[in-house]
């Protein structure tokens, strides 16, 4: 009788432990938005380039960390990415300029990128079975939800017991307090099959293919939404949301201001992803990826319009937060595992980390155009209805992908 794979592994435990402590640190950051902003008086746009930026070097760093990882071991990728990670934190603690704080995101970015999603995922799918796969992918990323779960709360709860260049410091022990961790994670090697192919050839095929063409493009909106929600979402909440009820369940629960709200509000949509991207990975191995990530793409852009076009109170703030958190990271193992049916693991890392670039040039663009309308206009409304446009259009562009693309023959030896 044939034994199933274990469903929790070693590899799968270390993953998600990593990428929640990675990920806390990460959702944090619109948190100091205004604590900022006030010490030195920059504009908010100054501090929102400092995370677009940060997002956009995730991006650059992904794939050059998932080559990594694929040609010297997963390991050092993590610990390099770790290291960095750190060092950004410390920077920034110091910075006293706008453009101190941006270059030092910029390392904070490459660190996410080594101790983050493309790494991760690559590791833990190698590892996993044929029918955990999916799951696998789901519970490492909802992992990163567990992360937002816990990360602006905390971020939020320090400021109240010392100055945010602590809190910066206290963060940058933690990531590097992960490392020691990695001594279980040992993902089995590649495959003969799977050795028979080339990084070049691997990376052609994808370029040829106009079904990876879609997948880069449909996961711009992803980033644009999910990074500008997380970076001014709390601002957002704590300047335009009607007042706390006193007396109220909140006000019972010891959340008596909007800026309470608004860092609760990040780690409801946490919460709710961690169940959205268990589903996810659940229905991944019994229907169709793309039409699921075109579902996701359709109700997150329903789910916004409705909330920027209505009053916003702390009741539409916490059903808008429950709604868009269970699609937040969803798409996610779809998309890994989509790549991974299409392309095969042994380059997993390198082609997710490619699509997930177009991610954090969406990211890099909802947050600083976020803070740069903000500046223009006084509110987030356009830029709330540019993320409804592109969210539409992530919908339609999943639809033409090819599920079944099949493999080009290999060169004959």
């Amino acid at each position: 009788m044939q034994t199933r794979a274990p469903l929790f592994t070693p590899v799968l435990i270390v993953g998600c432990l990593i990428i929640l402590v990675s990920f806390a640190i990460r959702a944090s950051f619109g948190v100091f938005q205004i604590p900022i902003a006030e010490e030195f008086g920059w504009l908010r746009s100054e501090f929102s380039l400092a995370i677009a930026i940060q997002n956009l070097a995730w991006g650059i760093g992904q794939p050059l960390f998932g080559a990594m990882a694929e040609k010297v071991g997963d390991r050092k990728a993590i610990i390099l990415g770790a290291l960095v990670y750190a060092a950004g934190l410390v920077l920034s603690s110091r910075a006293i300029t706008p453009e101190a704080m941006q270059l030092s995101e910029t390392l904070v970015g490459f660190g996410i990128a080594g101790t983050g999603f493309g790494v991760i995922l690559a590791v833990v799918g190698r590892a996993s079975s044929a029918e955990n796969r999916s799951m696998s992918l789901a519970i490492t990323t909802a992992a990163g939800s567990g992360g937002q779960v816990v990360g602006a709360p905390l971020a939020e709860y320090l400021l109240t017991m010392m100055p945010w260049q602590s809190v910066f410091l206290v963060f940058a022990a933690l990531i590097l307090g992960a490392l020691l961790m990695l001594p279980l994670m040992r993902a089995p090697a590649a495959s003969k099959i799977e050795l028979q192919e080339s990084m070049g050839q691997i990376l052609g095929r994808a370029a040829r293919d106009p079904s990876f063409g879609l997948i880069f493009l449909g996961f711009f909106s992803c980033g644009y939404q999910l990074a500008f929600i997380t970076a001014h979402f709390p601002a957002f909440v704590t300047e335009m949301c009607g007042p706390i009820a006193a007396g109220g369940i909140l006000h019972g629960l010891g959340i008596t201001t909007t800026s309470a709200l608004g860092a609760v509000s990040i780690s409801l949509i946490g919460l709710f992803n961690i169940a959205g991207t268990l589903t996810a990975g659940w229905l991944g191995n019994r229907f169709s990826k793309k039409f699921l990530l075109a579902g996701i793409y359709a109700a997150r852009t329903i789910a916004a319009a409705l909330f920027i076009a209505l009053p916003m109170t702390p009741t539409s703030v916490l059903v808008f937060s429950a709604v868009m958190g269970a699609l937040w990271l969803a798409t996610v193992p779809l998309t890994s595992g989509l790549i991974a049916h299409l392309y095969g693991l042994r380059y997993m890392g390198t082609l997710y980390g490619i699509v997930f670039f177009s991610h954090q040039l969406g990211g890099f663009l909802g947050v600083w155009l976020g803070g740069r309308l903000y500046d223009v206009y006084g509110d987030y409304t356009l830029v709330w209805w540019i993320g409804v446009g592109v969210g539409a259009l992530s919908a339609l562009v999943h639809l033409p992908v090819r599920e079944n693309a099949p493999r080009m023959p290999l060169p004959a030896q």
